[in-house]
């Protein structure tokens, strides 16, 4: 069944018109010159959009909306909702319009389709891999530039979920900061968090940690997460014992499709891939015209 997806942090309509007048522009720039020349002002079509392989749809409502933007009379009926699963041959959606604004749209609307539905389809492989319903399948800022509201809501309509949408959502203490944060005073990672929580009081607070022994500076002053970076199933599995009770733990780097259901086993309250934004394929659809 397919479940109702909502964009992170409610930035979806503005963010999809945006990118849909920069995509429309982008590729009609002054006119579409062969619809313009071959295809009569006043005809009218009707067409279908097909998956021409199996995958999980994302986008649907950014399609209609591209077609609507040429055709405000356009007829857009979304046979297969975002976040269900289709097979090569199924209908995603049809249309009946103006036939110039069918083809003029054509390629932008299946550039979003296509990108969005690639990054719902590898989430939900990894998901069905994972091996363990409990465990949170998180995304990354591994983003296209842009595109990271919509890019987002397809690992949603994968079954994923969204980890902080940018730099000012939450507090993630990497190594990087910890070498400027030290500096020649040696201050610790738990001075770290103090320092976080007193800042920004209303924002979780979570460290990223090379190696197990750097859990032994936080029993004190445990933040919300501790992301577990790089770290084998046999080190996930121990960390995650020692944090048990105290803070949730998060797994990244180095996940795979062949390797996840190993670190789900360890035991994590989430993993993030930034594959699932970065290395998603899109998957393959295409418009055809009826009749």
């Amino acid at each position: 069944m397919a479940h109702e997806h909502t964009l992170p942090m409610n930035e979806g309509m503005e963010s999809d018109n945006r990118l849909i007048d920069w995509a429309l522009a982008e590729d009609i720039g002054p006119g579409d010159v062969t619809t313009l020349t071959l295809v009569p002002e006043r005809a009218k079509a009707s067409a279908s959009i097909i998956a021409r392989a199996p995958g999980v749809v994302a986008g649907a409502h950014v399609v209609a909306k591209v077609f609507l933007r040429l055709d405000p009379s356009m007829t857009c009926k979304i046979m297969a909702a975002d976040g269900t699963a289709v097979q090569e041959g199924d209908v995603i959606l049809r249309l009946q319009g103006q036939a110039r604004a069918i083809l003029t749209g054509e390629r932008t609307a299946l550039n979003f389709l296509q990108r969005l539905s690639g990054i719902a389809s590898l989430t939900a492989q990894y998901r069905q891999q994972a091996g363990r319903d409990d465990v949170a399948l998180l995304d990354t800022r591994k983003t296209t530039p842009g595109w990271r509201a919509l890019e987002k809501y397809a690992v949603t309509c994968g079954g994923g979920e969204n980890h902080r949408m940018g730099l000012y959502d939450r507090v993630m203490i990497k190594d990087n900061h910890l070498a400027f944060w030290a500096g020649e005073s040696e201050r610790s990672i738990r001075e770290a968090v103090r320092a976080a929580r007193s800042r920004y009081p209303d924002l979780e607070v979570q460290v990223e940690i090379d190696h197990p022994e750097q859990l032994d500076d936080l029993e004190t002053d445990w933040p919300d997460w501790v992301l577990l970076d790089n770290m084998t199933p046999n080190e996930v599995r121990a960390c995650v014992s020692q944090c048990q009770g105290h803070t949730r733990t998060e797994v990244s780097g180095g996940v795979t499709l062949d390797t996840i259901a190993e670190y789900a086993a360890a035991g994590p309250d989430a993993i993030s891939i930034g594959a699932l934004t970065h290395s998603a394929t899109a998957l393959d659809c295409s418009l055809e015209l009826d009749g």
